[in-house]
């Protein structure tokens, strides 16, 4: 724990400085961060508000970004076993119309690593594995109330079941919808609706039913439903609608709403709705974060979707927060004091999380317009797409700031 002086002006590579870390959220973002910090040498301590891990969420596409931070990670054989590499996006109009098709191959082969499906619950656990292993334990069942502290000392953080602690590094990990440490760092952590809802559910079936790993994406009026096979025998899906309003859940009438606003579509999908148990399916008004240019105060520092949450849409939310993690435990291990390594993390990371936020919500005001005129226009803009080019700026995108070249 802190010994009363703060490190904020301390060169990190002084030999006699030995930085205490405190992550909270034990989420994608804080397991990973947590395991690249113990790698490189760091005490490290992860505290989670939940009582066991977190399997919310139906699956995650690890893009090539993400499977070199894997791998740097020392995961990536153990997830590949239990993922499904993806070839192509194919995408087509609700009613059967194809819109074109986005060749995951060739961003693999731009990026140097294999994009892999897998299902969130089997990530989470893989990284748990690996944090154990390292000999980190996950401090489950303990919620930050409140963090206090001048700007230019060190800050205590303060649990509902533990005495108050003052790390020298706080990270703070704890997700877009609540985070305590974005309060503290911003002043405002209320996160932005974008005006539509997302059902989303894991498909197990005994037979096979995915003998190829294309993801199918379904494009309506202000509908969108999307296919991920992780085996020939399970598959992670979305349905989403616009909707104005933030409302109830009711997971009694879940498989009623799905097929009302997806009937006539695919035969896929009214098996998969009609298929899938009712207690794998899960609803969300989905929100994200205004983009800020402040991510750090203190010696606490915003990472993950604290710092830069993205829709879904994105599809780079996951990746974004492996990024994080990789980036900081690099920046923390080469010194310096600790303010000029946080100015310097979030200058590096925050155009690119910027721009993959942006590109993300203009995706979702496009799939979820309401307007049957623009959504025609909006597919026949697909069909014309060359989708060599927008795979190579994906790449370009996806592979900045890393090791290998994109």
């Amino acid at each position: 724990m802190n010994t009363g002086t703060s490190h904020l002006d301390t060169p990190l590579n002084d030999k006699e400085v030995v930085l205490n870390i405190a992550i909270l959220g034990a989420g994608v973002g804080g397991l990973a961060t947590a395991i690249a910090l113990t790698q490189q040498g760091f005490n490290v301590q992860i505290y989670e508000r939940q009582a066991s891990l977190s399997t919310i969420g139906a699956g995650i596409v690890c893009w090539p970004n993400a499977t070199f931070v894997l791998k740097e990670l020392g995961v990536l054989e153990e997830i590949a076993a239990v993922s499904g590499a993806i070839t192509q996006m194919v995408r087509t109009s609700s009613d059967g119309e194809a819109l074109g098709a986005l060749n995951v191959l060739q961003i693999n082969t731009l990026m140097g690593y294999p994009s892999l499906s897998i299902l969130r619950k089997d990530l989470m656990r893989i990284l748990e594995r690996r944090l154990t292993a390292l000999g980190v334990r996950v401090h489950y069942g303990h919620r930050v109330v409140g963090m206090c502290g001048g700007d230019s000392g060190a800050t205590t953080v303060q649990f509902d079941k533990l005495p108050a602690l003052e790390p020298d590094v706080v990270i703070g990990a704890d997700g877009r919808m609540n985070s305590v440490a974005r309060r503290f760092v911003h002043g405002d952590p209320t996160p932005v609706y974008q005006g539509f809802i997302n059902w989303i559910g894991v498909f197990e079936s005994p037979a096979s039913m995915f003998p190829d790993t294309d993801v199918f994406d379904y494009w309506g009026v202000g509908t969108r439903f999307g296919i991920v096979p992780v085996t020939d025998k399970v598959a992670y899906w979305a349905g989403g609608v616009a909707e104005p309003q933030v409302g109830m859940n009711d997971p009694s009438a879940y498989k009623q709403e799905l097929a009302a606003l997806f009937s006539g579509w695919n035969d896929k999908i009214a098996m998969l709705i009609e298929r899938t148990p009712v207690e794998l399916i899960n609803k969300v008004y989905v929100h994200d974060h205004n983009p800020i240019d402040r991510w750090h105060r203190s010696n606490v520092l915003l990472i993950g979707d604290a710092a830069h949450a993205a829709l879904p849409t994105s599809g780079q939310g996951a990746c974004q927060a492996l990024e994080d993690a990789w980036h900081l435990a690099r920046l923390l291990k080469q010194g310096g004091d600790l303010a000029s390594v946080y100015s310097s993390f979030t200058a590096l990371r925050k155009a690119k999380t910027h721009a993959i936020g942006n590109a993300g919500r203009q995706l979702a005001t496009a799939l979820f317009n309401t307007d049957p005129d623009y959504c025609q226009q909006r597919n026949q803009n697909s069909i014309d797409n060359d989708f060599t080019a927008s795979a190579r700026g994906m790449a370009q995108l996806w592979g900045s700031q890393l090791l290998y070249t994109a």
